[in-house]
């Protein structure tokens, strides 16, 4: 199986660029020119017939790989118009020496004013990796004006106003049609609000000296489809329904029948070899009818509920169990039983109330119930999702799957995960019931938590991207159970 994409925090991207610079012995000199060349091969990918370049340069290096990108373009027979902010000229070395390159190449530089020239792309080299607050008045004119401009978008590193390491915009922020990141992925750039304003992301790894990286570690791992095959491998000529797990769901309440059937339906279709569900009397015969294969329970008390658990491999509970004494009874019992689980919606509030460690468990929240396990508000999750879902792991003992645009999974003591899938339409009710019962699926066919979770949520947003090709307003969690069936067989 292909390794999984490396992503990188800030600190670890500047460790690298330090290592490099030093044994190149040039103070990173040719580290800019190298990436103001890959910036500048990678306009020239997306926009060939730009004529009108305007490059928007800050203080700093970022603003020095501006300056090489637009001596290049000039040198390439283009308009190029430089804009810098007011009172802020190039500070340091590097940034100086690249401004003296473009001018000596006969460029000019100008500071902004209110608005910007006529141009076929932007380029913003402003800030890159340097900016985790948000930025000042002069800066945020800047980047309104490109932002309203309707004119494509090159970044430089990262787009400005975007935290590197958080994935957070804590003000306003640049939104790059493309973003050109340099010698490594950037963490901040798969999760969050980020993903508003990083466009396409590419990679260019410049030229280092081998022992540039020695000593710097991931921070986080991109899971793509190139994932699916190691996790998911064929099966057996001569297996049975045993072999490929059991899985309980144990769920809807009084009303909320549809949510337990979702979960229960994708159990199935994402491979287990049975599913029984406990859910209220008044959802028997509807579950039945919409799904024969399930073995379906009327469960009035945890002592019906005891009578099933034997017989479970994996236990996923949650999914339309509501809050109130029936669903309090049958939680305290799986919560104690010793099977794995996988806990989603009204389960994990109900563990918010009460919160203890849940050995061999995949915990599954959206930002608001991640909020409610840390006793926190959902705007301090999503300012640092990678955090967040870190502390509900050790808090837990759990694996945790962080539901949003970039699904983040943690574990104790581990490489964090972020998914590399999933799209706006997926933000329907019934989504995460549909995610609990895939995860619970792989969990029973005998893959460890870590990638079941894993494997689960990547199979979730893959599913609910073929199944968006048709538009992603009015996608329906059932829609994901074709592509499912498919994705689940990476070797069909």
């Amino acid at each position: 199986m292909p390794e999984p994409a490396e992503l990188f925090d800030i600190a670890a991207a500047r460790r690298i660029d330090a290592q490099a610079s030093a044994l190149l012995g040039d103070g990173g000199a040719a580290l800019m020119e190298q990436a103001g060349q890959a910036a500048w091969q990678c306009l020239l990918r997306h926009w060939p017939q730009a004529q009108r370049i305007c490059v928007l340069v800050g203080p700093g290096n970022n603003g020095g790989d501006g300056y090489v990108l637009a001596r290049l373009a000039r040198q390439a027979g283009r308009q190029v118009q430089v804009l810098r902010l007011p009172d802020a000229a190039p500070a340091t070395p590097l940034a100086q020496r690249a401004v003296a390159g473009f001018t000596a190449a006969g460029g000019s530089v100008a500071a902004f004013d209110t608005s910007l020239p006529d141009a076929d792309v932007l380029v913003d080299a402003l800030y890159g990796l340097g900016l985790n607050r948000a930025p000042g008045a002069a800066a945020q004119g800047l980047i309104e004006a490109v932002n309203q401009a309707g004119i494509p978008v090159l970044a430089l590193d990262v787009p400005s106003g975007v935290d590197a390491d958080r994935g957070a915009v804590p003000g306003v922020a640049v939104r790059a049609s493309v973003t050109v990141q340099f010698i490594v992925r950037h963490q901040g750039l798969y999760t969050g609000a980020a993903l508003e304003h990083a466009g396409d992301r590419e990679l260019a790894g410049l030229v280092l000296p081998d022992a540039a990286a020695a000593a710097v570690t991931a921070s986080a791992q991109l899971w793509q489809p190139a994932q699916l095959r190691a996790a998911l491998p064929p099966r057996r000529a001569n297996t049975h329904k045993g072999e490929s797990g059991h899985v309980l769901c144990v769920g809807g309440n009084t009303g909320s029948g549809g949510a337990v059937l979702l979960a229960s339906e994708a159990v199935l279709r994402a491979g287990a070899g049975l599913v029984s569900v406990a859910t209220q009397a008044a959802h028997v015969a509807p579950l039945l009818a919409r799904l024969p294969e399930a073995m379906v329970h009327a469960v009035s008390d945890a002592q019906d509920l005891r009578a099933l658990l034997p017989r479970a491999g994996v236990v996923a509970v949650g999914p339309g169990l509501g809050q109130d004494d029936w669903a309090h009874e049958l939680w305290r019992l799986v919560r104690d039983s010793g099977k794995p689980l996988v806990v989603d919606a009204d389960a994990l509030n109900l563990l918010a109330r009460d919160a203890q460690p849940l050995h061999d468990a995949i915990l599954t929240p959206h930002p608001g119930e991640a909020a409610r396990l840390l006793q926190t508000t959902t705007a301090q999750v999503q300012a640092d999702r990678y955090a967040a879902a870190q502390a509900l792991a050790e808090r837990f003992h759990a694996m945790v799957v962080l539901k949003g645009a970039g699904t983040v999974i943690a574990a104790p003591q581990a490489t964090p995960r972020v998914i590399a899938a999933g799209n706006p339409g997926m933000a329907v009710g019934g989504m995460g019931d549909l995610l609990t019962g895939i995860i619970a699926a792989l969990r029973a066919q005998g893959l460890d938590a870590f990638t079941a979770a894993s494997t689960g949520a990547l199979l979730h947003g893959l599913a609910g991207d073929a199944a968006a090709s048709q538009g992603q307003r009015g996608l329906l969690p059932t829609d994901l159970l074709v592509p499912l069936r498919r994705l689940v067989n990476p070797d069909r």
